[in-house]
């Protein structure tokens, strides 16, 4: 009887243990979701700066280094299709028919990383990468990952996916102080990026995975070889519009390295 008792209590306290750890995961989960940004006002209107551009501010002055910053906004239809195509290709072929998150590359990420046993692979979306970009910090903790896919949810929500992509290809990172497709057209090429050709966007678009490290300016062999496979791509397939009912671009025959991203 006596050992009966103390096994009940034994599994109460477990009970209790786990019904106190859902509790805490709640109340985070809520809180998260109670403080996440207005993001509805970049309907009309679009920010002077971007957590992105804080933190790459603040890391030149702790560094003792000038903090210029290069960023001209230019609206959809005066950025080259073609740089909207090479971005597509390289970091989110299924842009226009997913919700945000695309949970078939989100799986081939995970099981790539878990044989791996490290992180070598991202899964983020266009999507995600403006939200991290604009509200958030390129750390991979739980906590920043859960806010970077409630943000996503919400930008899906209010935000056409043009003017999704608009406010990423103004505000992505393309270099040190560059920032946005017209900033880096201009610093590396000369011209608008209403006049990038299909080569010019490809190696812009070839950057993104790391652009404080390849440069335009100055392509290394691996940025030139991202560079092919991006044209590649961009020749085998018919271009992505917006049309929920179109089917995604497909994978490439050989992967193309994907910003990590978080």
């Amino acid at each position: 009887m006596a050992e009966r008792a103390r096994h009940s209590g034994n599994w109460r306290r477990v009970g209790n243990a786990i019904l106190g750890v859902v509790a805490v995961l709640l109340a985070g989960v809520a809180y998260v979701w109670l403080t996440l940004p207005d993001v509805r006002p970049l309907r009309t209107t679009t920010p002077s700066t971007t957590a992105f551009m804080t933190m790459r501010r603040d890391e030149a002055v702790a560094s003792g280094q000038r903090t210029a910053i290069s960023q001209r906004f230019v609206r959809y239809n005066r950025i080259s299709p073609s740089l909207v195509r090479a971005v597509l290709v390289a970091e989110d072929a299924a842009f226009f028919s997913h919700d945000g998150i695309d949970y078939d590359e989100l799986k081939e990420s995970i099981e790539v990383n878990f044989e791996r046993g490290q992180f070598l692979r991202g899964a983020s979306t266009i999507t995600q990468q403006l939200a991290k970009n604009l509200y958030l910090s390129p750390s991979r903790n739980p906590a920043r990952k859960l806010r970077e896919l409630f943000i996503t949810r919400r930008l899906e929500a209010e935000l056409s996916k043009t003017r999704i992509l608009e406010l990423y290809l103004n505000l992505i990172e393309w270099g040190d102080g560059i920032w946005g497709a017209e900033a880096a057209s201009l610093q590396y090429f000369g011209i608008s990026a209403a006049q990038l050709s299909a080569e010019q966007a490809a190696l812009l678009a070839a950057a993104i995975i790391n652009p404080r490290v390849y440069s335009p300016a100055r392509p290394n062999a691996r940025l030139l070889r991202r560079q092919k496979l991006i044209l590649d791509r961009m020749e085998r397939k018919t271009p992505p519009t917006e049309k929920p009912a179109e089917k995604p671009i497909e994978k490439p025959i050989e992967k193309i390295e994907k910003n990590p991203g978080g």
